[in-house]
This record gives structure tokens, sequence and C-alpha cells, in this order.
């Protein structure tokens, strides 16, 4: 199946918020699950449009994703993407719940519940909550289901009316609900212009845990990138531990610190 998410849902990269919803209509309910009975790659056809418009409908993981479209190409950039974000981070904050729960009711077709029971198992839990004149819905991507990674949740409010408050309110639900997660850390490293152009291992020291590491970078990493290492953060009590996020920094050949010694600072500057 086809790796990019502009193809996925047939729209062009400098589609509108408008177009990606209507794009994402009309495939959820051409792929539902409940109208391809005799078609089991549905289901995964499905899951790759669901993830598709939580990505492109959200403007900060659209703008990372286009980046990586940008330097990788469309067909690379999914999997240098996915390097970084897991189910969590894709469908955290995104509305593809209550789009799809739409599409369900208006055709008598199994809702979001059932189907994302269906695509992930025991990795995915919903919930809902009323108090003080709210109604809000949720679903959650939480390690304490499925024992694989640490939970996160998309929140959908009833009509999209409440805005913050709610989401504010969602996200309370989400924390007396499950263990906290531990802090993330950040930290750099260092590479050579050739290290970053061909990736590959790279042993990093782990100084809060004293621990070596390998980490495998990709190729064409860049400088100011980050690198996202799971479960390498600070530790909780209960819970999951947070992430170690490595910054990457490009040693400039001795010549160009030369030159840029030189110059010095340039005549826009201060």
């Amino acid at each position: 199946m086809e790796k990019d998410y502009y193809h996925i849902l047939g729209i062009s990269p400098g589609a509108e918020t408008k177009e990606i919803k209507e794009a994402y209509r009309k495939l959820a309910f051409s792929h539902h699950p409940d109208r391809n009975k005799d078609q089991p790659e549905a289901a995964e056809r499905m899951k790759a449009v669901n993830e598709a418009y939580a990505v492109l409908s959200d403007p900060t993981k659209r703008r990372e994703y286009d980046s990586l479209r940008q330097q990788f190409g469309s067909s690379s950039a999914y999997n240098q993407f996915r390097q970084t974000h897991s189910d969590q981070d894709i469908f955290r904050g995104s509305d593809v719940n209550q789009m799809f729960e739409e599409i369900a009711k208006s055709f008598g077709l199994r809702g979001f519940d059932d189907i994302f029971k269906e695509f992930y198992g025991q990795g995915y839990h919903s919930f809902e909550f009323k108090g003080g004149g709210f109604f809000g819905r949720g679903f959650i991507f939480s390690g304490y289901f499925d024992g694989k990674s640490k939970g996160s949740a998309g929140p959908s409010l009833a009509g999209g009316f409440f805005g913050k408050v709610g989401r504010f309110l969602t996200e309370k639900v989400i924390r007396a609900a499950l263990p906290q997660t531990g802090s993330d850390m950040n930290d750099g490293i260092v590479l050579s212009p050739e290290q970053a152009k061909e990736g590959g291992p790279y042993a990093y020291f782990h100084k809060k845990r004293g621990k070596r590491l390998v980490v495998t970078l990709p190729p064409g990493v860049r400088d100011g990138q980050r690198i996202r290492l799971a479960g390498m953060g600070e530790a909780s009590s209960g819970g999951s531990p947070g992430d170690l996020y490595l910054k990457v920094e490009i040693k400039k050949p001795f010549l160009q610190k030369v030159q840029d010694f030189i110059s010095g600072p340039s005549a826009d500057g201060p």
C-alpha cells in the first residue's frame, strides 16, 4: 500500500483543511470494514486513511511531515516520520473519532469504538465523562493495556463547542485514569558531516543512567534535528518513563570555522 499520506487521501500537498476533511469522509465511508466484509484488506486501508487524516489535519504534524517529504521525498518521508511518531503521537488531539462517528451514524455502520478495538486490540481504550455541565469523550492508546507503550489520548468533545475548557477537562480525566509518565529529557550529540550524511549506529553515553546506548541515525540527519529515544527519559513511580530527545549538532570543517570567524557577524546582525 502507498505510504504517502497525501496519496492515501488522494489530495495534493497544497490541500486546505476543508479538502482534507472531505477526502477523509469519502474514504472512511468507502473503506469502512462493514461495507467490505469480503475484503480483509479493507481494515488496513481504513487504518491508513485514519492515520493520514490524523497527521494532515493537525498543522504541527503536517509541517513536520512536509519537511521530511521535502528532504527525503514522498516515498521515504513516511518511514522517517514513523521513526519518531508512535500511534499515540499521531492520534493525540485528533478529531478523527468524532469525524468517524458522524459517518457511522449517518449510514448505520459500526462506530469508532468498535472499529478501533478491532484494529488495535487491547491497546485502544475509550472513555467519557460528565459533570459541571460538560460532556466529553476521548480515546487512549496505552501501554497499560497492551504492554508496549506509554499512554496518551485524543480528546473529542461533543459538538466541538467546549474548545479549550473541554480539552482541559479531558486531560484531567486521563491523568486521573492512568499512572503518570516520567518527564522527557534533552541532550545533544555532535556529528561529523560524514556521520550526518551516511547515518548508521552511533555510540551514546547516557550520563543520567550510566548506560552506553547505540543510537541508529537516519541518513541525512540535519543540524538541529531531534532524535527520540522512547522510554529513556526520567523514570516514574507506577508509570512509564519519559523519552530522551537528542539534538543533533553537525561539526563544521576547520576552514569553515576560520571563514566564519573572519567574516564575523553579518551586516544585518546587531
